[in-house]
């Protein structure tokens, strides 16, 4: 399969529904390299009849999946993972030839964490409350049913476990769309469902755009719930085509995450760190800390540390183990981060370092310079939109209530930063900022931790216990003892 797939050329088997590989008859896109702009095969992408297809098999399938237990579920994930796990060379070398993500980046985060959430909701099915008692009523929290879930370009891997793992483990048969711009890795993890012996129809997946495809999967009747991370334009229109059937929707949207640093905060350990954090995935992370918060008394040091960190960043071919930043994923996002870094230099705000144009020899792919603005105001159009790159904004506070209203001052609320030596007033800060999650002083990774946003970054949370109940109605049933 990775051979077929790596190889480049048409994949016209561009779906994977009721247990086969399903042979497309629509437009073949182009699946392009981001380092080199050039195309290294192309996949064919379906319809609203193929969705049909894909839904009649996920309904036809869930009452017998449904009906499995707990244990039996956790076992279909764990063979999953195991298959993911053993094949984390080939979906690596995916990750990185479909998005652009260096191959050290893809190997150690991109595949292990998506591995993760395989691992989670297999054991969560340990000894998840599916059914409990409340004096003599029950409580039975059930499989809402058939999921069309739709996954973005930036985390294609991770963003399919995210959603597909507690869907299984909640019972749910699955629809699937991911990106067309990065299907490869997609395209792979479907095989391991299916090597995985999961019962046919349980999980499907159709490639296509969003106007044809997930359009049709979010209005298609036969869809109990759609679940998408996206853009806040995707969310909206995937919400709208649902409405009229009153399906639940969780979406996943944007972000302009802050990052506070207080006085007393270790500057020479979390400015660095706040950088490095700020440009994962060359910045293509919706929760990505881009509007770091300091004090004006700090700024000079804060600058001076900023600069000499984004300046030591390796950007450069993908492939070479040394690079820590691939090229933006796609052409539309170079567009994008270009403009925005043009807008930045317009409003006035001061460029430390990077700027318009690619990295110094670099004559061709969408490789950005890491770029730093410092003397930001909250006002600037770079401080309120998601530039989705690697660019970082520096805004200055005068007080610790200042940096929490500039950090609440945006459309967003997904993710945040606080970095502090006080503990409790890192944590008081943190409950005052009104995001889905917030980070202190660089924790490791929790994928436990309920992610998900307030304000226009969506709905719904995702991961561990708090995604699994996502996919899980409630039934009280009285008089049941």
């Amino acid at each position: 399969m990775f051979e077929t797939i790596m190889a480049g050329g048409p994949i016209r088997h561009g779906a994977y529904i009721d247990g086969r590989w399903v042979p497309l008859e629509g437009a073949m896109l182009p699946i392009v390299n981001p380092a080199t702009e050039q195309a290294v095969g192309e996949i064919a992408v379906g319809s609203a009849a193929d969705v049909d297809r894909a839904v009649a098999a996920a309904r036809a399938a869930f009452p017998a999946y449904a009906a499995l237990s707990a244990g039996e579920r956790a076992t279909y994930l764990d063979r999953i993972r195991a298959l993911v796990l053993e094949r984390a060379e080939e979906f690596a070398q995916a990750i990185s030839r479909e998005m652009g993500a260096a191959i050290s980046y893809a190997r150690n985060a991109q595949v292990p964490l998506a591995a993760e959430h395989l691992r989670v909701a297999r054991d969560l099915l340990a000894d998840y409350p599916f059914l409990s008692m409340h004096g003599t009523t029950a409580i039975s929290r059930e499989p809402i049913g058939v999921c069309a879930l739709i996954t973005p370009w930036n985390w294609p891997l991770y963003q399919i476990t995210a959603k597909v793992a507690p869907a299984l483990a909640a019972g749910c048969t699955i629809v699937l769309k991911p990106s067309e711009l990065s299907p490869l890795s997609a395209l792979l993890f479907a095989q391991a469902i299916h090597d995985a012996g999961l019962p046919p129809g349980v999980f499907n997946l159709v490639n296509g755009t969003g106007p044809e495809v997930g359009e049709a999967m979010a209005a298609h009747p036969g869809v109990d719930m759609i679940s998408i991370t996206g853009s806040n334009r995707a969310g909206v229109l995937v919400a709208q085509a649902a409405a009229p059937t009153v399906k639940r929707v969780t979406q996943e949207l944007g972000g302009k995450s802050p990052n506070v640093l207080l006085p007393d905060a270790d500057f020479a350990r979390v400015v660095p760190l706040g950088v490095m954090t700020a440009f994962r995935n060359v910045g293509q992370s919706c929760s990505a800390p881009t509007r770091m918060l300091v004090p004006r008394s700090r700024l000079d040091e804060v600058e001076r540390l900023a600069a000499e960190t984004a300046d030591a960043i390796v950007v450069g071919d993908p492939r070479e183990e040394g690079t820590a930043l691939g090229p933006l994923a796609n052409r539309a996002q170079f567009d994008r981060v270009q403009e925005m870094i043009r807008v930045g230099i317009d409003e006035g705000a001061k460029l430390l370092c990077g700027g318009l144009g690619r990295p110094q020899g670099l004559a061709h792919g969408f490789f950005a310079r890491p770029t730093i603005f410092s003397e930001v105001t909250t006002s600037m159009r770079i401080a309120q939109e998601e530039i989705f790159g690697p660019v970082l904004c520096i805004l200055p506070y005068d007080g610790v209530d200042e940096a929490v209203d500039i950090a609440n001052d945006t459309q967003y609320g997904l993710g945040g930063h606080v970095q502090g030596t006080d503990l409790a007033q890192a944590r008081a800060v943190a409950l005052r900022i009104r995001t889905g999650q917030v980070h202190i002083n660089h924790p490791a990774w929790d994928p436990n931790a309920p992610f998900g946003g307030y304000k226009r970054s969506g709905n719904g949370r995702e991961y561990g216990e708090h995604g699994l109940g996502e996919f899980l109605e409630t039934k009280s049933i009285l008089g049941f003892d």
